[in-house]
């Protein structure tokens, strides 16, 4: 007799050897139905596979979101069977889950989203045949003569291990996989093919370059709807997009993966930086700049050379070697190093917005997302061990107010101590130590990615959520054992002695340029007032209203605020749709009636419109607005 012991602690007993699916079943048919696969033992398994033994067992259902992943796995393979079902000669890579779907690399003809009618089609005739996946083990031998004549499954095969490999079969088609997969096919309820590109084999640019089709699927089609009409607003709201419509920043084959920002580009960024300031002031950090270009002496001794020289720009200066940095550190190191420091100094927190290059391969650049060039709002924070707790917790509190004044939440995440380390089993216990108390002081929920750190430190990343409820790794806070210890970095302590500081690395904004972008498709566009390039814009209704206009104009101006003047020979109502689709804040139409009076006809671009504002009033809400940096535009 088998006893299945489930999560409830409820056991189920069986003659014979039951299969995962039996077990189900013996609960409801309704409830088997529902599931997907199943954690035998702690180990993910088919709902097919027979249990020998007294076993626990916990069932994978649809609402699970490791069910997700192997419906899309799955789906992955229903996609593979229909590519080769047209192209014949197509030869199969590997075709993995990612983020929010598929893919599968495979060696054949280019193809572009023309073509994928065609496999859907194709697909869906095998997802309505509810066709089983049916697991079948053989030897690594075995294995290597069933892909004889497929030389990508045979290079992955011969660099495993020897023992027992799994196939999986639909209906006439046959891949190598570890699995789970669902039951059948049929389960397949929604799915589209999203797009095509090229990828080159292993990664490798000496490599065959394959086409690499992406996929998603979901359970059901009101899922799959969701999805379609997340990623719309996604496209809506595409920084490059919105970036060049409103004249905030360029790309330009002339220096790719470095974007070019425009005069209101510049307006944004200088009101971030502004905030920046004082928010850093505030808590107690002061700001040095280094230099962009510094000898490769320095870069041998930070290991960068060694170890990240591929990443960076180099040059030859006066017949020494010269790189531009690719992170701030090492200038950071060299400025600590001026003087001799005390423990009186600590916590001595020094920051830098500092211009940093990074060598990316030319596929994965990405609007603001992925450049070669960026700033960082890089801080390091040199303190004595009793410090490390309260200086973590006073970064999370400085983190938690930026974010918030830009109206995104945050998760952390705690990595710790990787296989391959420097330091000592007790700077990593003390350093670890002390960012667990200060996240437990701080008190919000936070996981842990174990063996997940820096190779110098254990760390904290901070995800930040946008509008859309997607995550963004932004902020980090590491504490580092290397970089001291490579510059030789000391203070005198209370004992009259010297010792190796703690040193913390932490960006609240990370690359300015990609916080940037995320803040454009965040707001969409809508900046708050604050930040908004034009914060108002006057609208002359005749050409004779243009001169005390323009003086409205200037005025305005001396007062502090960002404002255009609109003195095109166009019909008012045309002046205030071009100004709604600039985003521009407040609108301020100008008669007779505003030049008599002296007040303002005032239009947000939230729809409130209101007469005879005094001027005075007027200005007293936008500076107060302003100060306050708030979000929704509700100066009435």
């Amino acid at each position: 007799m088998i006893n299945i012991t489930l999560p409830d602690q409820s056991i189920k007993h069986f003659e014979g050897l039951p299969t995962g699916m039996d077990v189900a079943k013996s609960i409801s048919e309704g409830f088997a139905r529902h599931c997907v696969a199943m954690e035998l033992n702690d180990s993910l398994c088919d709902l097919t596979q027979p249990i020998s033994e007294d076993s626990h067992v916990r069932f994978i259902t649809r609402d699970d979101e490791k069910g997700l992943d192997i419906l899309r796995h799955s789906s992955a393979h229903v996609m593979a069977q229909a590519v080769q079902t047209l192209f014949k000669d197509a030869k199969l890579t590997i075709g993995p889950v990612v983020k929010d779907g598929f893919y599968y690399d495979i060696d054949m003809e280019p193809v572009s989203a023309e073509i994928f009618p065609k496999i859907e089609a194709e697909m869906k005739k095998m997802i309505k045949a509810k066709l089983p996946f049916q697991r079948r083990e053989v030897s690594k031998k075995e294995a290597l003569e069933f892909y004889r004549d497929d030389p990508y499954k045979r290079e992955i095969i011969s660099e495993l291990e020897e023992g027992t490999l799994s196939l999986y079969s639909q209906g006439e088609f046959t891949d190598l996989c570890r699995g789970p997969h669902l039951p059948h096919t049929g389960m397949i309820k929604a799915f589209k093919l999203m797009k095509v590109s090229g990828a080159y084999w292993r990664a490798d640019q000496s490599r065959d370059q394959l086409q690499r089709i992406y996929g998603t699927a979901f359970f059901d089609k009101k899922a799959l709807k969701k999805y379609l009409n997340f990623l719309e607003e996604a496209r809506k709201r595409d920084h490059r997009k919105i970036g060049t419509a409103l004249d905030l920043v360029s790309f330009h084959e002339e220096a790719a993966g470095m974007p070019f920002f425009h005069a209101k580009g510049m307006e944004i960024w200088n009101a971030l930086l502004d905030y920046w300031r004082v928010e850093h002031r505030a808590a107690g950090y002061v700001e040095t700049k280094t230099p962009i270009l510094l000898n490769r002496s320095l870069w041998e001794k930070s290991g960068h050379w060694d170890n990240y020289r591929e990443n960076m720009y180099t040059s030859v200066i006066d017949e020494s070697e010269y790189a531009i940095k690719p992170m701030n550190c090492p200038g950071g190191m060299m400025l600590f190093s001026e003087k001799q420091h005390s423990y009186k100094d600590f916590p001595l927190r020094v920051a830098e917005i500092g211009l940093v290059h990074r060598h990316e391969l030319s596929g994965v650049l990405s609007g603001l997302f992925r450049v070669r060039a960026f700033h960082q709002d890089d801080a390091h924070i040199f303190m004595t061990p009793e410090q490390i707790e309260p200086e973590i917790l006073a970064i999370l509190k400085l983190a938690e107010r930026m974010y918030g004044t830009f109206g995104l939440g945050f998760r952390l995440e705690l990595s710790t101590r990787p296989e391959k380390s420097i330091g000592t089993d007790e700077q990593w216990e003390r350093s670890t130590a002390g960012l667990i108390a200060a996240l437990d002081a701080y008190g919000m929920a936070y996981q842990i990615n174990e063996g997940d750190g820096a190779f110098y430190g254990p760390k904290i990343d901070i995800h930040i959520e946008d509008a859309l409820e997607r995550t963004w790794q932004c902020g980090t806070i590491q504490l580092d054992m290397n970089m001291p210890d490579r510059f030789d970095l000391s203070y005198i302590g209370s004992d009259n002695e010297k010792h190796r500081p703690i040193m913390i690395h932490r960006v609240v904004y990370g690359s300015i340029e990609r916080f940037f972008g995320i803040l454009i498709e965040h707001f969409a566009g809508k900046f708050p007032l604050w930040m908004a390039p034009t914060q108002a814009i006057i609208l002359p209704i005749n050409d004779e209203l243009a001169s005390p206009a323009g003086e409205l104009r200037s005025a305005l101006g001396r007062a502090g605020l960002r404002v255009d003047i609109d003195t095109r020979t166009e019909s008012l109502n045309k002046k205030v749709r071009d100004a709604q689709i600039q985003k521009i804040p407040l609108i301020l139409t100008y008669g007779e009636k505003e030049r008599q009076s002296g007040n303002l006809a005032v239009r947000t671009l939230d729809g409130q419109v209101k007469f005879g504002v005094t001027r005075e009033d007027f200005l007293n809400r936008v500076h107060d607005h302003v100060r306050d940096r708030k979000i929704e535009l509700d100066i009435f």
